[in-house]
């Protein structure tokens, strides 16, 4: 009696190699003729724009396919994959953004619509954690609510690329607590360490947060089962959000990361950007606070200069 063995995954893909040969002229032809005819079948499209993508759209994914030459399992596997993302999605969890995030496509995405321009403070994601409703918290306001973390002063300004400061700028924070959690991962309706407030008539803007920790993405779903499968970290640097919007300005979407996190470019979302990492400065227990606040334990201070390209650049 013998004892069947399961290849192990190498060997497997050894194998998956070995039958996935170049397509000799004859298939080659009848995969090609498939590729202009799912082409083909979009050119009643009335807009261009979406002729345009879908056409794209077609092509590539038809490259892929030939070029990887996936087997029906692999691919029912595939589909498999983007239902579970579907079934786990809601209007909180939201686990095709992940999968865009953890694939470098959303920052790609911020990267092609938002080109550098005369100093311009840099975008990256907006990730899936964004609410309309943050609180309104007044200048000097601590927008912590109560969530666990150590204290943090941000201070800064919110220009213009010629240094016109923006009065009435819109700011939206939000970022994790030292439990590497969002408000809304907790209750749907929770709103901590997240809220908005506006500059004052020079463009200034300050607020208590708490220092930033890194964190996972969660990864109890697909998108966590992927990065696991491929040996890749969930974790994404530390951060806190920022949008930022002020009338016939380009609305900004960024992160400000502080220094010397070793998490750094590995990133799980490949959002730090190195104009984004400034210093946090660690200060001992006791030590006074910008506005009087009495601070128990140990505090941080960062200044984060925003500076906003022109509508429609």
């Amino acid at each position: 009696m013998s004892t069947q063995v399961n290849p192990d995954p190498a060997a497997r893909t050894d194998v998956h190699r070995a039958v996935a040969r170049e397509p000799d002229p004859e298939q080659e032809a009848v995969e090609a003729g498939l590729v202009d005819a799912v082409v083909a079948s979009f050119d009643a499209c009335r807009d261009p724009r979406l002729k345009e993508l879908m056409v794209s759209l077609a092509r590539h994914l038809h490259a892929f396919l030939r070029e990887t030459r996936p087997t029906e399992d692999e691919w029912g596997a595939a589909i498999r994959f983007l239902t579970r993302a579907g079934r786990l999605t809601d209007d909180v969890r939201q686990e095709f953004i992940l999968l865009s995030d953890v694939l470098g496509a959303s920052t790609q995405t911020v990267n092609v619509n938002h080109t550098a321009h005369a100093g311009a403070t840099e975008a990256t994601v907006l990730g899936p954690f964004f609410v309309e409703d943050a609180p309104h918290v007044a200048l000097g306001g601590d927008l912590s609510s109560g969530a666990p973390g150590e204290p943090c002063w941000v201070e800064g300004t919110v220009t213009g690329t010629d240094g016109t400061p923006l009065a009435g700028a819109r700011i939206d924070v939000w970022e994790a607590d030292e439990d590497g959690r969002y408000d809304v991962q907790y209750d749907a309706a929770r709103r901590a360490a997240r809220g908005h407030l506006f500059t004052d008539g020079d463009g200034g803007y300050r607020f208590w947060a708490l220092t930033p920790t890194p964190y996972p993405i969660p990864d109890d779903g697909p998108v966590g089962q992927l990065l696991r499968a491929v040996g890749r970290s969930p974790l994404r640097a530390a951060h806190l959000h920022f949008r930022v919007a002020h009338e016939g300005a380009r609305t900004l979407v960024t992160h400000l990361f502080p220094e010397g996190d070793p998490i750094g470019r590995d990133d799980s979302v490949f959002g730090v950007k190195e104009s984004l990492v400034k210093h946090f400065a660690r200060q001992p227990a006791g030590t006074s606070t910008p506005d009087g606040r009495v601070v128990e334990g140990t505090w941080s201070r960062v200044r984060f200069d925003l500076v906003l390209a022109p509508a429609g650049a």
